[in-house]
């Protein structure tokens, strides 16, 4: 947790900037190893943009913020005053320290594991998109075998400007038929596009058709009993 700063006015200090530089490569290798055995069919241009996805230091800025990193900083005083405590860069910097002291304390799967616990959401929204998972094309192509109007989406999102929270609805002629949510307005809308795919798939066919038609002709009406 000790910045450089706090080093420069603690004489005899080590910052956490060695932790930092091996916690990057910790880091970067438990990520790679991950994507590269869960999705076997993805090619390795595809494979970059997950691991890119997740390992920057935006991402890892909003991790330290959901662990509260920033209030366990070792700061100088005028990097303090600064604001230095919700500097996304420092906060990366901490974060990547940690996993890097995790590594050194107890060796690859403890590191693996506190890697995973941290970042296994985040990469599998990053990997909604390539390698055929964009399930938005995926549900109109679905739709348009039944209907004729493509699905709808709503958006709504929660919190403040850094750790904001989307929530999405897609509706066929009325009928809700998924909901998902995602730390962007495209995670959302695919993850309720996921749902609705998911579920009007098992139901494809004169079933799918029959459960799109109930759902336009009951839009807006009350349920009965």
């Amino acid at each position: 947790m000790a910045h450089r700063s706090w080093c420069a006015e603690t004489p005899g200090q080590e910052s956490n900037e060695r932790l930092e530089f091996l916690g990057d490569a910790v880091l970067g290798l438990v990520v790679t190893d991950h994507i590269f055995r869960s999705y076997p069919d993805l090619p390795e241009g595809e494979l970059a943009k997950v691991r890119a996805a997740v390992v920057n230091s935006e991402t890892l800025a909003e991790v330290a913020n959901s662990l509260d990193v920033g209030s366990a900083l070792l700061l100088g005083k005028g990097e303090d005053a600064s604001g230095g405590r919700e500097k996304s860069s420092i906060l990366a910097d901490a974060t990547e320290a940690v996993i890097g002291a995790v590594y050194l304390d107890g060796g690859w799967v403890p590191a693996a594991r506190l890697v995973m616990s941290l970042l296994g959401d985040r990469i599998k929204e990053a990997s909604v998109g390539p390698g055929g998972q964009d399930y938005k094309t995926r549900l109109q192509e679905l739709v348009a075998r039944q209907r004729d109007q493509l699905p709808r989406y709503e958006v709504r999102d929660e919190g403040p400007d850094h750790a904001k929270r989307f929530y999405a609805r897609v509706l066929v002629e009325g009928e809700l038929v998924g909901q998902g949510q995602g730390r962007s307005k495209k995670q959302a809308e695919q993850a309720a596009a996921r749902e609705a795919w998911t579920r009007l798939t098992a139901l494809d066919g004169p079933v799918a058709k029959g459960v799109l038609e109930a759902g336009a002709a009951t839009a807006g009406q009350p349920s009965e009993a």
